[in-house]
């Protein structure tokens, strides 16, 4: 009987390129309604900018541009993906994970900084660039509570994260 092990680096690269966990819904949080859809929905949205019938409504009822959603969902921070674990890992990073994590966290608010760190990551790690899509399919759990009032700040705290990593790297 011959058995085949892998090696660490083996495991190592399995576990860091596909998620065993990966959301499947998006909580989106407004100030007087709260409304599943699936990251699937919300994909198609980001990348056709076609509106199913729940986003048409969810966006009219919170008096929200479609389009500025869409671009808050899909335009690119690029970072280095290997600094940005590093800074990740720092106390800086910290508050940088725990403002982020007020727009984007788990349903139970526990462990948002770890989860949001593993979703940043691998979103970098794929291209050198994240966006708010890929952190929300990237994200460690089934479901991803996101506030859709602040959107646009967990946009602006990427590309702060963007220009304190190229601070650093000296860029």
């Amino acid at each position: 009987m011959r058995y085949h092990f892998l090696s660490l680096v083996q495991i190592f690269l399995l576990t860091v390129t596909t998620p065993v966990w990966a959301a499947e819904q998006i909580v989106l949080n407004y100030k007087v309604f709260r409304e599943s859809l699936s990251v699937e929905e919300i994909s198609r949205f980001a990348q056709t900018g076609e509106l199913s019938s729940s986003l048409k409504i969810n966006f009219a009822l919170a008096r929200q541009n479609p389009k500025a959603v869409r671009q808050y969902l899909t335009q690119p921070v690029k970072v280095n993906p290997v600094f940005l674990d590093r800074v990740l890992n720092t106390p800086l990073g910290n508050v940088i994970l725990d403002q982020i994590s007020q727009v984007i966290h788990t349903p139970s608010q526990k462990a948002d900084r770890q989860a949001l760190r593993a979703a940043l990551v691998l979103s970098a790690r794929q291209d050198s660039q994240i966006t708010l899509i890929e952190i929300f399919k990237n994200y460690p759990t089934s479901e991803v509570e996101v506030d859709g009032d602040r959107l646009e700040s967990a946009y602006r705290q990427l590309r702060r994260l963007q220009t304190n990593i190229e601070n650093l790297m000296g860029v």
